[in-house]
This record gives structure tokens, C-alpha cells and sequence, in this order.
């Protein structure tokens, strides 16, 4: 008995003991998630024109010179990581600093000339602003709320925030909205209405609540709204807004080279390269049923 309980006392502290050295070695040595210490440093790379953002003090674990996408980026910022990560460590000028600084930074003014692109798979509404021959990057703002899928709006009552090449005029804009303040994209416009599609009343829009439009927390439409006014009263004609599923990398396309609207999506990708490649919304025409893109208006 006494030779028995021996070896079931060394078996139990055998037993421990693996259990003690595993949990070491997958502390030390786990491929996916490695303590980045004060001494050390993590970049992210991000697809986008902000391309690498270094952490340089990271209180938990992440994955060492990782590769993920933006909607990743934000979600792994958002929710993934502490309070004092998310604020202190994780910088963006384009979402942090203040719309005064951003302006003062790009030597732009309240009623330049502005352009708005959305982003529905990021839930991104980014502001750009003329600065000198082209426009710049003014501000980021999160969509607090759309209502939908990837895919344009066909009609009402679909639920489905809509999808194109917009134009926001003074007679669009509705400082006394029951969503406290709001612009009407002007749907439908001469495509939706080539393709039959119907609704109205499609908007950017405050109160964080949407059934078809794009909406905004109260502050920042504020914001938004108050550039797009402004530029309308200085005399810009109408304000460009263009919404897209996604950003239109090649590899997004590819991705969703499935998806019953890629041929839809592929004629939306001619006006995302243009600005992508000019720095100037590009004019947009309808022609059978098509988006025909040409050269900006200086």
C-alpha cells in the first residue's frame, strides 16, 4: 500500500508539474499573442493612407507586427482593448483632433469647397476639404447607425441605405429635423430613377437612429452639417456625396466578386479610382443607365 500511494503521490506532482511547464511555454512562446512590454514597440498595418500606427506601451497581449484590415483595426480598438489603450496609445489626427485644429492644420476655412465619401461596411463618413488644387482629408466621423445590407436602396420601404453618387443642395438641408439636424441625399437621383428604384426622404442625419439613412450621433452632425452649409452658402454649387459598400481595393472587389451587385459595384469603382488618383470629385453623368465618369470641374 505504502509503495502504491508513492507512486500516486509522484504521478500527482508529474502531473502538476507538465501542467506548470506548459502554461510557461504558452505564455513565452504563443505565436498569436505576445506581452509587448514598455521597452518594446507593436506597429499595425493598416490598408489605408494612414498606413502604420506604432503602440509603443501596450498593458496586454496582441499579436506582434500584425496585418488586419480597418473595420479590423476599429473594432479591434473599440472593443477589444482597455480603456487607457483605446485613448491614450491609439492616435488618428483624422479622428481625434478637434474639427478647428484639423482646419487650421490643412490651412482650410469654415465654406471651402468640401466633398463626402461613406463607407457603409466601415460604418465611415469621412469630410474632405479644398485645400490649394486638391481636396485633403478632414475628418473622420463614425455612422452611428444604417439600416441595411451591402447593396444599393431599390425601394421604398426596403429599409436599405442607399448606394451612388448623391449631390446635397441648400434646398437639401434641414436645420429643424426631428433628428435634430439633417441633409436629404437626394434620392432618387437620375440613375435610381433610370433603374426604377423608389423612396424618399434618405438622409444624413442626428439622433442615432435609421431606417435608411445614414445617422449620426447629435454632436457630430453638428459638425458635418456646419461644413456642408457653410460651403453651400459661399457658393459651392452642391456638395458630392458618394457612398460606397466598402473601400474599392482591388482585393475588396475580389472578395466580393460573388455578390449579385459587383457589376453595379464595379461602375461605382470608376469615381472611387478618379478621386483616388486626382484628389478631386469627379463628375458624374448617367448615360443608359450607367454612371459615366469624366474629368472634375476646376
Amino acid at each position: 500500500m505504502r509503495m502504491i500511494r508513492a507512486w500516486l503521490i509522484l504521478a500527482d506532482i508529474l502531473i502538476t508539474a507538465f501542467l506548470l511547464l506548459s502554461f510557461i511555454l504558452f505564455y513565452l512562446y504563443s505565436p498569436k499573442h505576445t506581452k509587448i512590454t514598455s521597452e518594446e514597440t507593436l506597429t499595425l498595418k493598416i490598408p489605408r493612407a494612414d498606413s502604420n500606427i506604432t503602440f509603443e506601451t501596450i498593458p496586454q497581449y496582441v499579436e506582434r507586427n500584425a496585418t488586419m484590415s480597418w473595420e479590423e483595426f476599429v473594432r479591434f480598438g473599440g472593443k477589444e482593448m482597455d480603456h487607457y489603450v483605446a485613448t491614450e496609445v491609439i492616435y488618428n489626427k483624422y479622428w481625434d483632433d478637434s474639427l478647428n485644429k484639423r482646419l487650421e492644420d490643412l490651412h482650410a476655412a469654415m465654406g471651402d469647397p468640401i466633398y463626402i465619401r461613406i463607407f457603409k461596411e466601415a460604418s465611415l463618413l469621412e469630410v474632405w476639404i479644398r485645400s490649394g488644387a486638391e481636396y485633403k482629408l478632414l475628418k473622420n466621423y463614425f455612422i452611428c447607425a444604417y439600416s441595411g445590407a451591402l447593396g444599393p436602396k431599390e425601394k421604398e420601404g426596403d429599409r436599405q441605405a442607399p448606394e451612388g453618387f448623391y449631390k446635397v443642395r441648400r434646398k437639401h438641408l434641414n436645420p429643424n429635423s426631428k433628428f435634430h439636424l439633417s441633409f436629404n441625399l437626394g434620392y432618387p437621383n437620375t440613375y435610381d430613377k433610370a433603374h426604377k428604384r423608389t423612396g424618399s426622404f434618405l438622409m444624413v442625419h442626428g439622433n442615432c437612429v435609421s431606417i435608411g439613412c445614414y445617422a449620426m450621433t447629435d454632436k457630430k452632425i453638428e459638425e458635418i452639417y456646419a461644413l456642408v452649409e457653410s460651403a453651400l452658402k459661399k457658393g459651392q454649387k452642391f456638395v458630392p456625396v458618394h457612398i460606397y459598400p466598402f473601400k474599392m481595393t482591388e482585393e475588396n472587389m475580389a472578395d466580393h466578386s460573388e455578390n449579385k451587385w459587383i457589376d453595379f459595384w464595379m461602375n461605382l469603382k470608376e469615381g472611387y479610382d478618379y478621386f483616388e488618383t486626382e484628389k478631386l470629385p469627379p463628375r458624374i453623368e448617367v448615360k443608359k443607365g450607367h454612371y459615366v465618369i469624366t474629368e472634375a470641374n476646376e
